[in-house]
This record gives C-alpha cells, structure tokens and sequence, in this order.
C-alpha cells in the first residue's frame, strides 16, 4: 500500500478483508497450466458479509435506500437507475447519464439537461459483498487502511470527513455516489445538499441527506427497527444497510462454472470445459482472474481504448485549446489515487462473474461485444491503435447545460448550439489523438498472446458458463413502492420485466 503523502483528494466511490480463499480443485487431466494451477474453491455463506445472512430489517432497510431516489440531490434518481438488477447490475451502456437523465438503460436520455455524461462505466456489482474485495472503484480510491489514519479506518477522497461507523469497505463506497454532481447530487444551487458538495462541506451533505431520511414515518421505523440502539438516523447507518442489501441480493454463485468446482463435473459442456483449460494455461488468463470472484483485485494498464469526457487528468491541453472549454479529457486511472508512476492508467481488475451480463466492457464501456474485448487482450497495443472512438455506442445527449454567472450569480444554461460540436469533441479527443494515444501505449503491461479463433470460441464458451441464470433478471428485487413516496428506479411494469 502506498503511504498517505500520496494519497490525492480527488472525489467520488465492502466487509473486513482477507486473503483470497485458497485455491483447491485441481485441473482436469491434461489441461496447460500457467502461474496458477488449480481452480477455486466455491463461494460460502462465510466469504460474504454478515456470513451470507445479513439480519431481516438491515436489508430491507438497504432495499429501500437502493432504489429510492430520496437519496439524490433532487430526488430524481437512485443507485438502481445505474446499478439495475434486469440490465446485470450494470445499465448495458458504455457511459452512463446520471443526474439529469430520464429512463433506463440504454433508453436513458437527458431531461432537465447535463453537463457531462458519466466518465467511467456502472461496474456489475455481483459478489460485491465478498469480503475478498480490498478497495472499491475502478481505480480503488476507497480501500482500507491498516494504520487508522482516520477516523473511519479507510482512505478515500474525503479523507478525515469520513467518520467512525462504517462496518465495511461496501458501506464506505456507498457514501460517496450521493457527493458526484453528475451520479447523484445535482449542480450547485440546485438544492441544499449539491451546494454543500461543491463548497466541500461533504459532512453537511451526507447530514442533511439523513436529516430527510429522518422526517419520513416510514424511515423512521426501518431506521429503528435495524438500529434499536441508536438514538438518530445517520448516513453511515443508511451506507451500512446499502451495503448488507447488496452483500445478499447480488450474490451469484450458482453458474455451471460454481457447480463444476462443486463437483458436478457433468456441468460444463465440452467447449466451455476447453476454454477453461486455455483461462489456467496456455492463455494465462488466471494470471491476473483468478481467485473465487476471477480477479486478483489489483490494476492492470491494458492499453484500454478511451471514450468518452475522462477525469480530468494529466497535463496536456490541446482538447482545451481545440474547443474552447476548459477541461482536460485524460483518464489516467489507478495513478490519480496513488501517484506512482507504474500505476498509470491502471485500473482494478474485475470479476468475471456474470461477464457475459454486464457490458459493455472496460473500465469506460469501450468495447460493446465480449468477444472484441477478449481479442484485445492478446494484442492490446495493436487493438488500441486500431479502435475507432465514433464505433462506441455512447447515449446521446440532446440537452447539455454550462456553468455560468450573471454577475455574482452562478448560473446553468443551455449550451450554445453553436458551440455543440466543439463540445462533443470530448467524446474521442483522447483516442484520436495520436500523443494521447502513445502514453497509453507506454504504459501497456500486458504481453500479446497467440490464439486462433477456435480458441477464443472456446474462451467464449467458458465465459459464458460463469453465467449464473438466477443473474438475468432480478427485478423481483425492487419494491412497489419506498417510504419517501417517490416512484422506486428503475420502474418496470409486469409486462416490461420480461422484455429486455
């Protein structure tokens, strides 16, 4: 880990954690292997939070609070709006729009208007309650931290503002969507809780976010009957019950792939069980997906194409010299967290849990076919340089507002129509510019590797039998209604859960 003078402040996103479970089936008979030899043991009650069984009233506590919008800024939008249990807990887009936006999925579209769509994908949250995971967010900003520097005993963006209470690394991540003007909040001036946030008065927002939660009877009774000893409803409280709600209602871990390392070795078909020869040997895929969840939750640069605004990052200003805005469109990953040079644009690895469910896929939802993003990885250099930005299937975004004043007044208005197409530069200035480019090359970590096309197929074919079937829909979880009266997101009709 690195030491805390590194740490930047940057803002924005589970249980105490272990070791990664120890490896235990052996390979079939024949297969190649690579670093690691054997496949993992299959997931317990005990790898999760709460022991797979968090207590009845602290989830459905945190049912509540995940799909009812009384958690954002203008009460508009919830953490299933992105994070939708019918679209593999992601929302099946490349970028998404959040605050500001209308509909699900990929029929999201502006309403009251934007000012960015979301720079980095909605990561699937199956398994996100496995007390493996050791930081949280593409580039890990929110992870623990064994020297209790703070007070909450994580690092994250807010640093000393987050406070004592948080029960694991899950309800960390969970108090920072609420704070992203673009997620949740809303813009300054907007509403009481979106100013806080852009005054960097983090603990006000996250107090007033619970002081509405406490004026609601409904609340106020789920509050009390999941926290019988507490004399007020906090933030934190409402993090630690989002936290036990996911740890249950996301699992997954009853794939063909689970039931052969249970010892169904008729679970897997013939190509499935080729490909899983290929992921532990000769393609070494487990190098890096490996473990119970396939991931050694550490960052990888893989010279992964950029879509979309960025973060901000790095130094070069030629976007801002082409268009006019001032913003810098890099996205430089793990290193904006750490400063270390070898972390550059390195981001965590994800588990492959229910992969074929959860695209598109990258950390900015580049490549929109699995099999596309697999090809990547055998030549990531000659991939990146061969991506073209405007194939990206990125949601349109039909009302864009700016930041502005009228004398000492902060103001949002629509943008120019004159200035549109300098403003949608943004979305592939990084891949289409050539330096830009580079330093993602240069950064690539990962060796090209042969495969014919049989091989990938069969790749394929094992991916897909990580495919838990209970995962394809889950819109049972979603409440007909939530105590703030707000209409829960996502909203389906009967008829509706079944058509995507």
């Amino acid at each position: 880990m690195s030491s805390p003078k590194v740490r930047n402040i940057a803002c924005s996103f589970t249980g105490t954690v272990v070791s990664l479970a120890l490896l235990a089936t052996p390979i079939p008979v024949g297969a190649q292997t690579s670093k690691t030899t054997q496949l993992p043991s299959p997931l317990r009650d005990v790898d999760f939070l709460h022991d797979g069984s968090p207590p009845p009233a602290l989830f459905e506590l945190g049912r509540n609070l995940f799909f009812d919008p009384i958690l954002s800024g203008n009460r508009n939008i919830s953490c299933g709006t992105c994070h939708d249990p019918a679209r593999g807990t992601s929302d099946g887009v490349a970028l998404s729009i959040g605050e500001g936006g209308a509909g699900f999925g990929p029929y999201r579209r502006t309403a009251d208007g934007v000012t960015e769509r979301i720079p980095r994908n909605a990561q699937a949250l199956w398994n996100i309650g496995a007390k493996e995971y050791r930081s949280m967010f593409h580039d890990g900003r929110v992870e623990p931290d064994p020297h209790r520097t703070f007070q909450s005993g994580f690092w994250s963006p807010a640093r000393e503002h987050l406070r004592k209470g948080l029960d694991s690394l899950l309800a960390a991540q969970a108090m920072f969507p609420v704070l992203s003007a673009s997620e949740m909040a809303g813009q300054k001036g907007e509403n009481p809780i979106a100013t806080a946030v852009a005054e960097d008065r983090v603990s006000d927002a996250w107090d007033m976010l619970a002081a509405r939660l406490a004026k609601l009877p409904g609340y106020q009774i789920m509050f009390e009957a999941a926290f019988p000893q507490a004399d007020q409803i906090t933030m934190e409280q409402a993090a630690n019950a989002l936290a036990a709600f996911q740890s249950k209602a996301f699992r997954s871990d009853d794939s063909p792939f689970d039931q052969y390392i249970a010892g169904n070795t008729s679970a897997l078909a013939a190509p499935a069980r080729a490909g899983m020869e290929l992921f532990y040997g000769k393609a070494a895929c487990a190098d890096c997906h490996s473990g119970p969840l396939l991931s050694d939750h550490a960052f990888h640069a893989i010279a992964m194409p950029q879509i979309g605004p960025g973060k901000g990052h790095g130094a070069d200003t030629s976007h801002w010299r082409a268009s006019g805005f001032m913003a810098r469109v890099e996205d430089e990953g793990r290193y904006r967290v750490t400063f270390e040079a070898g972390d550059l644009f390195a981001f965590r690895t994800p588990s492959l849990r229910n992969v074929a469910l959860s695209g598109p896929w990258g950390h900015d939802g580049a490549f929109d076919d699995l099999t596309a993003t697999v090809r990547h990885h055998l030549d990531s250099v000659t991939s990146l340089e061969a991506f073209s930005p405007q194939a990206s299937a990125l949601l349109p975004l039909e009302k864009i507002i700016e930041q502005t004043g009228d004398g000492s007044r902060l103001v949002f208005r629509s943008l120019n129509p004159q200035r549109r197409a300098a403003f949608d530069l943004r979305d592939s200035w990084v891949q289409s510019a050539p330096k830009l480019r580079t330093r993602i090359a240069k950064a690539n970590t990962l060796a090209p590797m042969q495969l014919d096309d049989k091989e990938v197929d069969a790749l394929i074919a094992f991916l897909n039998s990580l495919t838990d079937a209970s995962a394809v829909n889950r819109t049972e979880l979603i409440p007909a209604k939530v105590p703030s009266g707000l209409t829960p997101q996502p909203f389906y009709t009967q008829e509706q859960q079944h058509e995507d």
